[in-house]
């Protein structure tokens, strides 16, 4: 009678393959942990936990912003040959012709609880607080020695408007731009210090819950006044607007 051969599983033989779905399942889930922030890895951050950090802006001002970074051209920065604060007209002019200097109104806008000097028509701030966005800190201003506690920022630099198109304006519009509000923000003196001319490549706030807005501010300013990006900001700019959230 012909018999049937046996081979005897070797003790165990099964073990190998269930040991290996199970690193994969663990693996799948550390992936899943890590992308929802629930696990971290030193030195990269996952894309939710990148979004809740940076903040976010309403939903239909990000896509607009996305939009506008698409259209912005980008080429290589032009040299600061003939740069002057001087080409973009008198600091701080009253071009809205309201009777108060920018400097004044944007103070009046930013600073909570202002306090204006009498007899100028609410024009010169005497004193208030800011929550500044870059820092995240409450600043107190008091007009004074301590003035420069709080300064006036250009969201998008002078120097880097330069740079970056606005040698190729008239006298005009640099003076325009200069003193347009949609461009100045109420900071913290040292953080405005530190930024310097710098752009999204290579100057973020330290407050990373505001950063979102702060690459949403640089992008509506830049298309708007038809601006350019080198390749490294108009990177930054995309991989920050990508992690925004819409709020």
């Amino acid at each position: 009678m012909l018999q049937r051969s046996s081979r005897r599983v070797p003790h165990g033989g099964r073990r190998p393959r269930v040991a290996g779905l199970t690193a994969a399942a663990a693996l799948v889930a550390a992936v899943l942990g890590w992308f929802a922030g629930l696990i971290q890895v030193p030195g990269i951050e996952s894309p939710l936990t990148a979004q809740a950090q940076i903040g976010g802006v309403p939903a239909a001002q990000l896509s607009a912003a996305k939009a506008s970074l698409a259209a912005i051209p980008v080429k290589g920065r032009a040299p600061k040959t003939g740069y002057a604060r001087s080409e973009f007209g008198e600091a701080w002019a009253d071009t809205d012709r309201n009777g108060c200097d920018t400097r004044n109104d944007v103070l009046a806008r930013d600073l909570r609880g202002a306090v204006f000097r009498a007899g100028t028509r609410d024009c010169v701030v005497l004193s208030g607080s800011l929550e500044d966005p870059y820092t995240g800190t409450t600043i107190p201003f008091q007009r004074g020695e301590r003035s420069a506690d709080v300064q006036i920022d250009h969201i998008v630099p002078l120097s880097d408007a330069w740079q970056k198109g606005a040698q190729q304006w008239t006298a005009q519009q640099r003076h325009s731009f200069a003193n347009d509000p949609a461009n100045l923000r109420a900071v913290d003196g040292p953080a405005n210090q530190q930024k310097s001319d710098g752009d999204l490549a290579t100057w973020l706030p330290p407050n990373r819950s505001f950063r979102c807005e702060y690459a949403v501010d640089v992008v509506e300013v830049k298309a708007g006044y038809g601006l350019w990006m080198t390749q490294a900001e108009h990177d930054k700019a995309a991989e920050l607007l990508g992690a925004c959230r819409a709020e």
